[in-house]
């Protein structure tokens, strides 16, 4: 889609049918599933987003909506300025903060101290959002949508969400309160001013055990023992104890487990972002690199044990 047919979509919603086009500044931005545009006029700084072919399988938009409304009112994510939960298409005030990325994480000073202050702000607001986050329902529905596609999984990963019933009874011995979560924070939903993060893209959204949010954050900055003791300890004020921190690492193996198949839908939907067969593959792989660790099962271990 080029800034031609952006900008029609623009003029779609009613607040800006008068635009004319040579009052319009379009920069493409980048997306993964969707495809976002930059919008510049004389007196607004926009984001434009337009969803991904598919993407109404596996996102609702009502529930999205809502979530980004809550989370810019909790002053973490920007204004939600228009949202048609029919079509996805979404308008929001634009901020101009560097988009981080894995290498900026890991480079940047203070990074994964200012991801903690955000996520801890969030996950502490008291706001109330739609829908449960529920992983191993999430995967039963991916793998749902994945036979209904006649897609095809790489080799043993029934066998290792076998294996994850161990983690699940982990989990369940001490359930953690719930609370409003991203989880999805891909690196490239940070904007880091230097001095706070903002953070976009509420698609996934939903209520959660907030230490998901920090497990994934470390699996996609990939983040090494230093950076995930940054983190931990940022967030929770201090020394972390062995079940917090082995909940985390439970986490980075599950996002990874539950992400393959979300891998696999966009290389059935044909999704021409990026290499998405590679994407879930290698996912996999650390998924089950990770579970095979003697660490993991004594972060299991820890889990299961419950804080001290």
């Amino acid at each position: 889609m080029n800034e031609t047919a952006a900008f029609e979509h623009l003029r779609s919603v009613t607040e800006f049918a008068g635009l004319d086009r040579e009052d319009v500044k379009i920069t493409r931005l980048g997306g993964l599933t969707n495809i976002v545009f930059r919008v510049q006029t004389a007196d607004r700084d926009l984001l434009l987003r337009i969803p991904g072919q598919g993407t109404e399988s596996y996102i609702d938009r009502k529930v999205e909506a809502h979530n980004a409304r809550v989370a810019a009112d909790a002053g973490i994510s920007p204004e939600v300025i228009h949202f048609d939960v029919e079509s996805g298409l979404m308008i929001s005030q634009y901020v101009d903060a560097p988009t981080m990325s894995p290498e900026r994480f890991r480079t940047t000073p203070g990074a994964p101290t200012r991801a903690a202050a955000v996520f801890r702000q969030l996950h502490q607001s008291g706001k109330t959002f739609e829908f449960r986050f529920e992983l191993f329902a999430m995967i039963d529905d991916y793998l749902r949508i994945l036979n209904e596609k006649n897609a095809k999984l790489p080799e043993g990963y029934n066998d290792v969400v076998a294996e994850a019933g161990a983690v699940r009874e982990a989990l369940n011995a001490h359930p953690a309160a719930l609370a409003p979560c991203h989880c999805d924070p891909l690196c490239e939903n940070f904007l880091d001013t230097g001095t706070r993060m903002w953070v976009v893209d509420w698609e996934y959204s939903g209520m959660n055990d907030p230490l998901w949010d920090l497990g994934d954050l470390s699996v996609e900055a990939g983040f090494g023992p230093e950076e995930d003791r940054e983190l931990m300890e940022a967030y929770v004020g201090g020394k972390v104890d062995a079940a917090t921190y082995g909940r985390m690492v439970i986490y980075k193996a599950m996002c990874d487990l539950l992400w393959t198949l979300w891998g696999l839908i966009q290389h059935a939907d044909g999704n021409p972002a990026e290499d998405f067969w590679a994407y879930a593959t290698e996912r996999f792989a650390r998924c089950r690199t990770l579970m095979a660790t003697p660490d993991f099962a004594r972060h299991l271990a820890a889990v299961k044990a419950g804080s001290a």
